[in-house]
Parts: structure tokens; C-alpha cells; sequence
């Protein structure tokens, strides 16, 4: 008797559509490193699937990107009849073209991830079923369906404040030559509202993992990587002190070295960062989003950023000065910004002593109130403009500058903070940060 089988398929990278700043990007020493490193992450979400699916099913993970079609034939002719693809809106019409064809080849095909748990009208056109929101509740649901050949063409995972069902990642799938960092989950969602942000409220409502299960996962990941670069998804780490000083007291008993998004309020804890400098965190990445405080009162209906920019230069130097790096991040493009937003944001990357630093023009990703708002007031430049939201292409008529402005203006400092001088710079600071704590990487 056969086994059931199904591939598990994540369609993995971004490529800029901007032609000038897609030829730009592959000359600047910065801009090229981040995006391997974002390039090689692999698709948790499925991962934590393939651990949910029952034992006695064959399972196959497979990354596809635009640079190898002989995986399309690969997936074609093997016996799996199953498919499931995790897209983001960037690469969701590849997405549907791929899932066309493989079902013209008799497979079934499973959609899902942020892009169509807001738009499941779209999706459902082009596959035989789509997953609404969280996966993990309704994914055995979806496997028994498709056995008894009863798959309904929609499953909504529901909300919740925990992370049951739970199943350990199937790490054991990966190639592990492939990955220069690996990833897990600590907690899911934000308690911050930004009207920009594709992923903190989306799907789920703000809710941290136990312990426990990061303990069992992180078993997992250093049964196959003995001294693995953990990079956490998660959208803020650290909102709660007593337990992020727990996890970093677990982190602690384990080789590794980790990453994390978090926001600005980790530099009010010295002691916190202390025991994130011991358990071998290297880096933090915190969205200061713009160095305008006009700017900051749109990021978040609360205001919670705007009261906090005169402390972003004493927040870097805290957490610098503790061994860990800061990787911040600028978005280009609020109402508020004008052209001298880009010589002031360069000026204040060189000025703040920043390690590493990450911009990106504002995007109206579909399902965020930043979408809602332009849509309303008829500045899109299209009506489906989803592989253009990659982060670096202007999708919206711009309030106080030209798209000719934003655009070269948002060139301009990608040369500049990119540059090998200015990547060279950023490298020697963080050789200095490192040095001083005897842990150079």
C-alpha cells in the first residue's frame, strides 16, 4: 500500500521589479549581504506544518525561486499528488501561475501564508483550496479532508492567545549546507498597531511561546547544527522583561549565536542586555522607522514611536554599548517626508554610530490600514500591484515629493549607506563592539 505523500513548497525571495535599483543593488557590498541572508532563511510556517502532518506520510520540502525552473519539472513528475505553497504577496502571482500548472498535471494544490488569508476571494481562483490565517489549527482537518476526498476550498485557523496545536519545526528536512542562519518562533503578533506593518496582527493576536517548547526546538535545531546563527521570527521579542530574562537564561545553555527584532524599549534594561550578550546575541533589529518625528505620528495610531525619537541616539549607544549591534531600520515614503528626508536620514546613520542599518520605501501591503488609507484616497498606482511589494518599489503617489523624487531620493541613499566605504565603516564598528566583550565575529 502506497503512503500519502506531499511536497511542501515555499516560494523563497524577492527580486526588486525598480530596474535602476535592481542593477544598483547588485554593486553595494551592504544592500547584497542582507538580502543573502533574508534570501537563504527557510519558510518556517511550513516547516511547523510538515511537523503537524502524520508520520506514516511521505513529506518533501523544496524552496523555489525564479533562478531554477528544473524544480517545477522535479515536483511534476514525482508521485506526490499533494501540494502546499506559502507565498507573500511579492511572489503570490508566481504563486498561482505555478499552482496552475501543477494542477493541469492532476495535483492538488493548498494555498496559504499572509497574502491569501486577506485576499481568499483571489486565491481560490487559481488553487483547490486555501488556508485562512493561522495554519496550525485546521492542518490535520485539511489533511483528513484531503484523504477522504472531502477538501473544502477554504479552512479559517482561528484566533487565539496560545500556540496550541504546537508541533516542533521538521528541521531534518532541510539541506543544511544551504543556510547560514536558521529560524524559530519565540512569540507570534505585536501589541504595537503599525499602519505599514504586513504581519503583526494579520493573523494572529499577540501570544508568546512557553519555554518549554522553545526548549524543545532549539533540541532540535542543535541536534542537526551543532553551533547553529538562530534568527528568531518574531515581529518584537522583548515586550515583557521578567520573560525575555527567562528566555535569555535559556539561551544561555546552549552554543549558538541569535538574532531578534525587537523595538526601542530593551535599552531602558541594562541587565537585560547583559544576559542577551551572554546567551550570544549578536544583533538586534529595531524599526525607528523614520528620523523625522512629523513622520513618526503616522507610523502607529498611539503615537508610541513619535514620543520616543529623542531618545533613539541614547537607545543605540545603550545596547551598542553592551555588545550586542543594532541593525536599524528607516522606511522612506510617510505623508510627512520631503526630499531632504534622505540626507537626514544618512546623516543620522553616520552620526548614531549605527552597526548596521536597513532602508526601505513605505509599502501599502494588502490587508494593512496604510493599504486602506491610500485605496481610499485614490493614490495606488494600481489596483494589483503584488510582486511589486518587495519593500524597495513605490506602489503610491507620494503626499510631499514626486515618485521621480522619492525614487532617485531613495537611490541616492542606497549609494550611500551602501558604499563599500560606508559597509567597511559599519563592519569596523562592530568589529570594536564585539572586541570589547573578547567575542570578534
Amino acid at each position: 500500500m502506497s503512503r500519502t505523500a506531499i511536497t511542501f513548497l515555499a516560494m523563497s525571495g524577492v527580486r526588486v521589479v525598480n530596474p535602476e535599483l535592481r542593477e544598483l543593488g547588485l554593486t553595494l557590498p551592504g544592500f547584497i549581504e542582507r538580502g543573502k541572508v533574508i534570501a537563504s532563511l527557510p519558510s518556517l510556517g511550513l516547516l511547523t506544518l510538515a511537523g503537524l502532518t502524520p508520520p506514516d506520510w511521505d513529506i518533501e520540502y523544496v524552496e523555489y525561486d525564479e533562478t531554477s525552473p528544473e524544480v517545477v519539472e522535479q515536483i511534476l513528475n514525482k508521485s506526490h499528488d499533494l501540494v502546499a505553497i506559502s507565498s507573500l504577496s511579492a511572489r503570490i502571482e508566481e504563486a498561482y501561475a505555478l499552482a496552475n500548472r501543477l494542477r493541469q498535471r492532476g495535483k492538488t494544490v493548498i494555498l496559504g501564508g499572509l497574502h491569501t488569508s486577506v485576499l481568499p476571494d483571489e486565491a481560490e481562483t487559481h488553487v483547490d483550496a486555501v488556508v485562512v490565517g493561522q495554519g496550525e489549527p485546521v492542518w490535520q482537518q485539511v489533511l483528513s479532508d484531503y484523504v477522504a476526498g472531502d477538501l473544502k476550498q477554504r479552512y479559517v485557523g482561528i484566533r487565539s492567545n496560545t500556540f496550541e496545536p504546537w508541533s516542533i519545526p521538521r528541521y531534518d528536512l532541510l539541506d543544511t549546507g544551504r543556510y547560514n542562519r536558521i529560524t524559530t518562533q519565540t512569540m507570534r503578533g505585536c501589541p504595537h498597531d503599525c499602519a505599514f506593518c504586513g504581519a503583526s496582527r494579520m493573523i494572529s493576536d499577540f501570544k508568546r511561546k512557553s519555554l518549554d517548547y522553545i526548549k524543545q526546538e532549539l533540541e532540535a535545531i542543535t541536534a542537526i547544527w551543532p553551533h547553529p546563527f538562530i534568527e528568531l521570527a518574531d515581529d518584537n521579542t522583548f515586550v515583557d522583561h521578567q520573560w525575555s530574562m527567562a528566555l535569555a537564561q535559556l539561551l544561555t545553555t546552549y552554543r549558538l549565536k541569535w538574532f531578534t527584532e525587537t523595538d526601542i524599549r530593551v535599552a531602558d534594561h541594562p541587565e537585560l542586555l547583559d544576559a542577551l550578550r551572554e546567551s550570544g546575541c549578536k544583533q538586534l533589529l529595531i524599526g525607528f522607522e523614520s528620523v523625522d518625528v512629523s513622520s513618526l505620528s503616522e507610523a502607529d495610531s498611539r503615537g508610541w514611536k513619535q514620543k520616543r525619537r529623542d531618545r533613539y541616539l541614547e537607545a543605540i549607544h545603550a545596547i551598542q554599548s553592551r555588545g550586542i549591534t543594532v541593525n536599524g531600520c528607516f522606511i522612506m515614503g510617510f505623508d510627512h517626508d520631503t526630499p531632504t528626508i534622505f540626507e537626514e536620514t544618512s546623516k543620522f546613520v553616520k552620526e548614531s554610530g549605527l552597526a548596521e542599518v536597513q532602508v526601505t520605501i513605505a509599502t501599502p501591503f494588502p490587508g494593512t490600514e496604510f493599504y486602506r488609507r491610500l485605496k481610499g484616497e485614490g493614490r495606488l498606482r494600481a489596483d494589483r500591484f503584488w510582486d511589486k511589494c518587495t519593500l524597495f518599489d513605490l506602489n503610491f503617489q507620494p503626499k510631499n515629493m514626486s515618485i521621480t523624487a522619492l525614487e532617485s531620493g531613495f537611490r541616492d541613499l542606497i549609494r550611500a549607506i551602501y558604499s563599500t566605504e560606508e559597509t567597511n565603516r559599519r563592519k569596523s564598528i562592530s568589529t570594536q563592539i564585539y572586541r570589547k566583550y573578547g567575542k570578534v565575529s
